[in-house]
């Protein structure tokens, strides 16, 4: 379905890729070697304006709404469909329907817990990862304090059972959404208007909220309960990482992000910028600045 925020993406194809049990909705364009962009909550693809036109110059750039998010129609339940690792499957068969057998993922919030799945299960495919505004869901909570609680509240109220947090957030979407993108942003004019109206209209939507909401879920259970059994066996991601976190911003009960991915991973590099949580919408050239080195470095040469 043809989104006016499409505008921002002049040049993709919108398709959908048929995944098991996940109709995803996909932005692609471009040619060479491939990247995938992941986007977080409450948003959609659209997220990724300012980065994907500007990647799509040299790479085979792939933009999908997350399963359940945005225009990714569920074709079964969405009990479980929260899971990173069954999201990370669904995206990865994506990819390989698509014709990408190895790619590189950057992932933004909810985008980056389902990126470093995709790292930890996936080695064979990705071949570096790019996490923003991100650290492993097991330190977010290990770390979590009276301050956290505060400021992430959504964390604890979406991972309820249902239907409380669904019921909760039918009273008012469109004041809830404003509100947490105002925070996430430092003002909602920092977004385009275009995107901001994508984030709305499926927010505005039952299904959508619904799947949100299993999304956090699995963040409080399922998801901990898998990196914990990763940190406990040792396994650790191989590829090449790249981190972008909030300036200033400490993790994990006050940890430096690169401290607490060096756990996790092998090589890592990364640096924090100004811009709120919403970096790449509101820092995406000094996010380019590092993000396309990275790329040229880490993935087969572009063209060009």
């Amino acid at each position: 379905m043809q989104r006016d925020v499409n505008a921002l993406f002049q040049g993709f194809e919108d398709t959908i890729v048929e995944t098991g049990d996940t109709n995803l909705a996909v932005l692609t364009a471009g040619s060479g070697p491939a990247v995938l962009l992941l986007h977080g909550y409450p948003q959609t693809r659209a997220t990724w304006h300012r980065i994907a036109p500007v990647l799509a110059g040299n790479y085979s750039v792939v933009v999908p709404d997350l399963p359940g998010y945005g225009d990714s129609r569920l074709t079964g339940a969405a009990q479980g469909m929260g899971s990173k690792r069954r999201m990370a499957r669904r995206l990865h068969e994506m990819m390989m329907k698509l014709g990408h057998d190895h790619f590189i993922v950057v992932g933004h919030d909810r985008g980056g817990r389902v990126a470093y799945r995709m790292a930890l299960d996936f080695p064979e495919s990705v071949k570096a990862l790019v996490s923003v505004t991100v650290v492993p869901t097991p330190e977010m909570w290990e770390g979590a304090s009276k301050a956290f609680g505060m400021g992430a509240w959504h964390w604890f109220m979406m991972a309820q059972p249902a239907p409380l947090p669904e019921k909760l957030l039918a009273a008012d979407p469109r004041f809830l959404i404003d509100l947490t993108l105002d925070k996430m942003a430092g003002g909602l004019k920092k977004l385009h208007p275009l995107a901001l109206e994508d984030y709305r209209i499926a927010f505005d939507r039952e299904e959508v909220r619904h799947m949100m909401c299993e999304d956090y879920r699995a963040g409080a259970t399922v998801d901990e309960a898998d990196d914990l059994a990763d940190r406990t066996a040792g396994r650790r991601i191989s590829a090449p990482v790249l981190l972008f976190w909030e300036e200033g911003r400490r993790y994990g009960g006050g940890r430096e992000p690169l401290d607490i991915w060096a756990d996790w991973a092998d090589t890592i590099e990364g640096r924090g910028l100004r811009g709120g949580h919403l970096l790449q919408e509101t820092s995406a050239n000094e996010m380019l600045d590092l993000l396309i080195p990275f790329l040229r470095k880490n993935v087969d040469a572009p063209k060009g």
